[in-house]
């Protein structure tokens, strides 16, 4: 028995032997098969990457850091819209546990902007949805504090503007579906969008520096003079590229709502006005290329009302004599321009206004553009009327791109919100001669030194520019208590570098104004205060021994004894 028992013994072992080995044998094989799948997926990575390259390597570092939508700066690298990990709100509704209505009331009270029923019904949907996008960390908290399980707090990609309402109208904002709505955003959505150029910051012409300096210029006289709106554009004549550009009152992108929708048009791109007696340098300038007005002291008649067509053009303070053409300008006569806008005549005027595209819509980057109000029957009546700046409606931006090929040589740009460089500025198409121009120069500033526009002078600045006070059309013709009042300036006008555009629309004629609704006690003041404050930034120091030469135009201005030509129309 003991041997029977041994021998069983015996077997037992071997057998649990070849188990054992037999298991390890396993084992083996399947470490080894492991490790030659890992070399494997080694190689078949290896040999993706060489095959690939870069694309894949960017597609790799993509997923893993999405770095969202392209960063937009000022020409000096001043943030202006940047993208940023923000919070979201969400609700997965069968994985609530309290009671819908209960909670939709505690969420109206945290958004007092959106209604209890509205949250209500976002709770009863059947689909996780979102309660709320852009969430403050405050707001989240107060979410969260609630206990509900079935409310979650994913993190997501969220456009901020550091600038806050800065430059709103330039810059837009953007849908929660990650693209842009208007502004720099809507055009240049598919580039800030771009995996490989968003990694670049997208630079504007605009200096941040004199935008702010803008706004803060036009708030205020839009302020003082209680206006319903106002404008403002800063350009740069060599260049065509805007430094500032502002349309009020204004919005802040980072809290776009209902209430934001009312000031969402941009009024220097996207509204049009009969911006009036900026016009009529425009159309001397034109007559002088055109050869109809060859000397300075020419004298036209102005001493009554000039009847044309069973209609009366009129003179807003009426000087009662002959002037000639700088004192046209200086003391801002109907009369007078209509009657060299009707020397010069439809053809040529029409030629010029489309060289200045006020014909078109303005060229800029911006989609927002609005096609000017083109005269469709351009008779001899229209053709005088439009010499002075009615019975044509353009946009701010156009005024201001017209101005900066009347005062720089006689090129026509188009304006950009991208900053370019040297070798990126357009050569321009000439609409003016040089020598026109020059004396354009001389004119504008004789305006500010002498005339309508004195309120805008800037010592040190050179400034000269044309005022503009047009009434507003409405039902069954002009309404005389509503005027669009513009004030177009450049400076220096020895060497013009910078054209302004300042419009306030519709001002009350209060004490500030001394009682006045005219560019000249409005519009005139901002531009006076505001190019001291942007001149440095620009490069333009003020100097009180430089000046443009008018000394040879000077002996043609007369003036009564005890009169003033500081009544601006």
């Amino acid at each position: 028995m003991t041997a029977l028992a041994s021998g069983s013994h015996r077997v037992r072992l071997a057998s649990k032997r070849q188990h054992l080995t037999l298991t390890a044998q396993v084992r083996l094989v399947a470490v080894l098969a492991l490790f030659a799948l890992g070399v494997g997926a080694i190689l078949l990575r290896l040999t993706f990457i060489g095959v690939f390259g870069e694309q894949a390597q960017a597609a790799t570092r993509s997923a893993l850091v999405d770095p969202g939508r392209g960063d937009i700066v000022d020409r000096n690298g001043v943030p202006l819209a940047r993208t940023i990990d923000g919070y979201a709100i969400r609700v997965v509704p069968d994985r609530l546990i309290g009671d819908r209505r209960v909670l939709a009331r505690k969420l109206a009270e945290i958004f007092p902007d959106t209604s209890e029923e509205r949250f209500l019904k976002l709770l009863s949907r059947t689909k996780p949805t979102y309660l709320r996008h852009r969430a403050v960390p405050e707001e989240v908290n107060r979410v969260h504090a609630l206990g509900e399980v079935g409310i979650e707090f994913p993190r997501e990609k969220e456009r901020f503007y550091p600038q806050l309402q800065l430059a709103a109208h330039v810059l837009g904002y953007v849908h929660p579906d990650g693209h842009g709505v208007s502004g720099m955003e809507r055009a240049m959505d598919a580039e800030l969008i771009d995996p490989k150029k968003r990694l670049t910051p997208s630079a504007l012409s605009i200096d941040i520096r004199v935008q702010a300096a803008l706004e803060d210029e036009l708030g205020k006289g839009m302020k003082a003079y209680d206006a319903k709106a106002a404008a403002g554009i800063v350009l740069d004549v060599e260049t065509g590229e805007v430094m500032a550009m502002t349309s009020l009152p204004s919005f802040n992108p980072n809290q776009f709502d209902a209430d934001s929708i009312a000031f969402e048009a941009n009024q220097v791109t996207y509204r049009f006005f009969e911006l009036g007696s900026t016009f009529k340098p425009l159309t001397v300038a034109a007559a002088i290329d055109a050869g109809t007005v060859t000397s300075m002291a020419r004298r036209y008649d102005a001493s009554r009302p000039l009847k044309v067509a069973g209609f009366q053009i009129r003179d807003s303070h009426s000087s009662g004599r002959w002037l000639n053409v700088p004192e046209t300008l200086v003391h801002s006569s109907n009369i007078v321009t209509a009657q060299i806008a009707d020397e010069l005549g439809p053809e040529r005027l029409q030629a010029v206004m489309r060289k200045l595209h006020f014909d078109r819509q303005a060229e800029i980057n911006l989609r927002e553009r609005a096609k000017p109000l083109w005269p469709a029957q351009w008779g001899r009546l229209t053709n005088m009327t439009v010499g002075y700046g009615h019975g044509i409606a353009v946009t701010p931006l156009h005024l201001a791109s017209a101005y900066a090929a009347m005062v720089n040589g006689g090129l026509y740009r188009p304006a950009t919100l991208l900053k370019l460089n040297p070798a990126d500025v357009p050569r321009g198409e000439r609409v003016f001669k040089a020598s026109t121009s020059a004396r354009m120069n001389q004119l504008l500033r004789m305006i500010v030194r002498d005339g309508t526009g004195r309120k805008a002078e800037a010592p040190g600045f050179r400034v000269g520019g044309k005022t503009g006070s047009a009434e507003k059309p409405g039902a069954g013709g002009y309404r005389r208590s509503s005027v669009v009042a513009t004030f177009a300036a450049a400076f220096p006008m020895d060497k013009p570098r910078y054209v302004v555009i300042v419009m306030i629309d519709e001002p009350s004629g209060n004490q500030a104004s001394s009682f006045q609704r005219t560019a000249g006690w409005t519009a005139a003041p901002v531009v006076a205060k505001l190019v001291p404050r942007i001149g440095p930034m620009l490069g333009v120091i003020p100097d009180d021994r430089r000046d443009v030469d008018v000394s040879e135009l000077m002996p043609l201005l007369w003036k009564a004894p005890g009169t003033k030509s500081d009544d601006p129309v």
